[in-house]
């Protein structure tokens, strides 16, 4: 038989059992439909991911006083730690800050103290994060850029910087650039407003760390919340790890593990945990919905075999007058391979719909400025497409061998 053929009585096939193939057609779409979107998904979660880590600066690492095996500290755009330690008594002092000078691909070193404060403006009050930086490096060490007025400069004092939200929505009245604050009862002046980033460091203060000893309550001179390191180039930050470590254990006299009272983290760490977070969970709801694809193969391959059974006289008329097993094999994958066809088409048009609508269901897992979406790519459409005639291929693959081994005899004496 020809090509041609096989495509002809299969057609005729799937048009004579129009509602067992659309209820098989049905399990199809929301198969590949849940594969598309939820993959769709995935890219666009990945996609965002990788452009805010591509806005961080991963050359930074931080280091923090108290230690556990078991945390995780995650040092976000300003470069701050966070997390829980087992040992809560240690400080970081300038003897470690002395302890880190020298070493090989170090640019800047920049010592932060940190707390919430009462700020008043406009006769309202807030209780905001005020961190303290070294205003000599403190603009060389983050991606933080002004949009309005200026960063911190070295010989500044008793003046602020704040993010964008602190600027526009915390109070009813906006502040704005050489506009005057009060942090727990003493005047500071707001020399820059940070662009719009949609993390912390919107709702954040800085200042020059001299001056936020003297506004943050139990803060100490030369004591610091924690130590912030640039180096020259992501390579370094590993080896650099090591370095700081093995000086700051000298530094503090530490000689056994289990005594260590100091963490040391990279924003490159971090993202590499994101990314393989990200990833694990794309392939979980990815794993989820192949579940779907499964419950339609089953389907396909049920009505394959019943198809099978009500044309069994018909196959040993075919085999009567001359149709061979290839060609009755190849009718009904083909008869399989347009039900998958279908259902992949329709699944496609799905998963697309799904994932544009995403955003609008609040599937968003991060928000903030440039936000991508989750339009289906051409490569997507092509692979669920795909995907879906193989299942159908596959699932039709050993009723369309039973029904090429009929003997022609047998088939035709069935009832």
């Amino acid at each position: 038989m020809r090509n041609a053929t096989y495509v002809k009585m299969a057609l005729n096939m799937l048009l004579h059992s129009k509602l067992r193939s659309w209820l098989t057609i049905i399990g199809i779409v929301i198969g590949v439909g849940a594969v598309v979107g939820i993959v769709s998904l995935g890219d666009a979660m990945e996609a965002e991911v990788q452009s805010k880590l591509a806005d961080m600066d991963l050359t930074k690492i931080t280091i923090t006083p108290g230690y556990s095996k078991a945390q995780s500290r995650m040092p976000g755009p300003g470069g701050g730690g966070g997390g829980s330690s087992s040992n809560t008594d240690s400080e970081l002092t300038d003897d470690d800050v002395d302890a880190l000078q020298g070493i090989d691909g170090v640019l800047y070193v920049d010592t932060r103290i940190s707390g919430n404060e009462e700020v008043d403006y406009a006769g309202e009050t807030a209780t905001l994060s005020i961190t303290g930086v070294d205003p000599q490096v403190w603009q060389y060490m983050n991606t933080l850029e002004a949009e309005s007025g200026r960063l911190l400069e070295p010989a500044d004092n008793n003046v602020a910087v704040i993010g964008s939200n602190i600027a526009t929505e915390i109070f009813d009245q906006d502040i704005g650039v050489n506009q005057v604050i009060t942090v727990n009862g003493k005047s500071v002046r707001v020399v820059g407003i940070l662009e719009e980033e949609g993390g912390g460091d919107d709702r954040k203060i800085y200042m020059p760390i001299d001056s936020a000893v003297d506004l943050i309550e139990d803060a100490e001179d030369d004591v610091f919340d924690s130590i912030v390191v640039k180096v020259e180039d992501e390579d370094l930050v590993d080896p650099t790890i090591e370095e700081i470590e093995e000086r700051l254990m000298i530094s503090r006299q530490i000689h056994q593990e289990k005594d260590r009272d100091f963490s040391v983290s990279s924003s490159l760490s971090m993202a590499e945990s994101v990314t393989e977070m990200t990833s694990s969970i794309t392939l979980f709801l990815g794993a989820i919905a192949a579940v779907s694809l499964i419950v339609g193969a089953v389907g396909i391959a049920n009505t394959m075999f019943t198809s099978v059974l009500e044309k069994t006289k018909e196959i040993g008329t075919m085999k009567a007058i001359g149709a061979k097993n290839r060609d009755i094999m190849m009718i009904f994958i083909v008869n399989s391979a347009m039900v998958g066809f279908v259902g992949g088409i329709f699944g496609v048009m799905l998963g697309g719909m799904v994932s544009t609508l995403f955003p609008y269901m609040g599937v968003t897992l991060m928000r903030g400025a440039g936000s991508s979406s989750s339009a289906l790519s051409p490569d997507l459409m092509a692979f669920g497409l795909g995907l879906a005639v193989l299942i159908g291929v596959l699932s039709g693959a050993i009723p369309a061998y039973r029904a090429s081994k009929l003997k022609p005899v047998d088939a035709l004496r069935y009832e």
